[in-house]
């Protein structure tokens, strides 16, 4: 199916239906953002020094929560 045929369809859906889709959607995004997410901080990858930094830094008594 291409994504112009999923348009169409989506065209058709009941506003009920479209609701769904769209949570469906957005769960998709969400568990894709969190893969990411890990993947990114993971061991030996690009953002785990930032990482270590900044856990350090809590534990030190660096670090103050916003207001």
């Amino acid at each position: 199916m291409s994504l112009a045929e999923i348009k169409c369809a989506v065209d058709e859906l009941s506003e009920t239906e479209f609701t769904e889709l769209a949570a469906f959607v957005r769960k998709r995004e969400e568990l894709a953002w969190d893969r990411q997410i890990d993947e990114d901080f993971s061991d030996n990858v690009r953002l785990r020094g930032v990482l270590d930094e900044v856990r350090a830094d809590m534990q030190a008594g660096r670090v103050q929560e916003l207001p």
